[in-house]
């Protein structure tokens, strides 16, 4: 072989995908055959972080993307009105018509969970509670990003963890920089949301904010989780999306199940209900 055929076959050696380190081949990680080490590596560099960051308890909001600030309520009800009078008897004009007047009643819960995450955050830092009850939402937008907001405005950090989907996969702005994750596996992020957490609040929301709450739900059901409370705020809302008591009059719950359950419909009743709870564990505790 010639010493041009040497120096080529060297290159063709060197350039190949085998001769990667394993840690920097990204082919290599994300083969099918990998996804045990895919799944630990997404529960692990969260978890790491959070502890050098001195994360030690969260506050984790749910809700839905739909649920959105004024500016954009009143862009949805302006582009709705246009489109029904240009087309009055049109059936999707006026069933975007009716959804563009849900988005405007249902822009409090923006503002309310606004305001919650702000007396969350002042809370524990009038309490000097450094690394505690840190606000917790998915990083995306609507409720998520008035979560993150709250805690912007109280001038104290607050987490986002994201998901890759095709849509609404961007993080808001108001998450703190450092404290925001992307997660690919569901599983993981929502073991990531339960890490840390002294308690758990749904804003209105859908099939997402519904997986979540059920997840909850269920660990704490069978014990598998650590005790919080489970708090839906919007009584309104929840009791007609969910009939709980339902479930328990048919026997495929028990009474006391229903006791995991708690409504609110303001930011310090839902922050004041924290409170008591721990404050009420904890005496139980000594």
């Amino acid at each position: 072989m010639s010493e041009l055929d040497l120096d080529k076959r060297l290159k063709e050696i060197m350039e190949h995908p085998s001769y990667r380190l394993a840690f920097r081949d990204l082919d290599y990680l994300g083969r099918e055959d990998l996804r045990p080490l895919r799944l630990e590596l997404e529960l692990l560099k969260p978890e790491m972080l959070l502890e050098e960051k001195g994360i030690k308890s969260t506050i984790c909001v749910f809700g839905g993307t739909q649920i959105i600030p004024q500016s954009e309520a009143d862009e949805k009800m302006a582009q709705a009105k246009t489109a029904i009078k240009n087309n009055p008897d049109d059936a999707i004009a006026k069933r975007d018509m009716i959804r563009a007047e849900n988005y405007a009643e249902n822009v409090r819960y923006y503002n309310e969970c606004r305001e919650f995450a702000k007396i969350v955050s002042e809370y524990a830092k009038a309490n000097n509670m450094p690394g505690e009850f840190v606000i917790k939402t998915g990083g995306g937008p609507g409720i998520m990003e008035a979560g993150n907001r709250g805690a912007y405005d109280a001038e104290m950090p607050s987490i986002g963890l994201n998901i890759i989907l095709p849509f609404e996969q961007t993080p808001n702005a108001y998450v703190t920089p450092g404290l925001c994750f992307q997660f690919n596996y569901f599983a993981i992020r929502k073991m990531h949301f339960l890490l840390r957490a002294e308690a758990l609040i749904c804003f209105p929301g859908g099939f997402g904010t519904l997986d979540e709450l059920f997840t909850a739900l269920t660990l704490r059901q069978t014990t598998r989780s650590q005790e919080i409370p489970i708090i839906l705020y919007g009584s309104e809302y929840w009791k007609q999306v969910i009939n709980f008591q339902f479930l328990a009059d048919q026997g495929v719950i028990s009474d006391e199940h229903l006791d995991l359950i708690d409504f609110t419909d303001t930011p310090q009743e839902t922050l004041d209900l924290i409170v008591d709870y721990h404050a009420k564990l904890d005496a139980t505790k000594q």
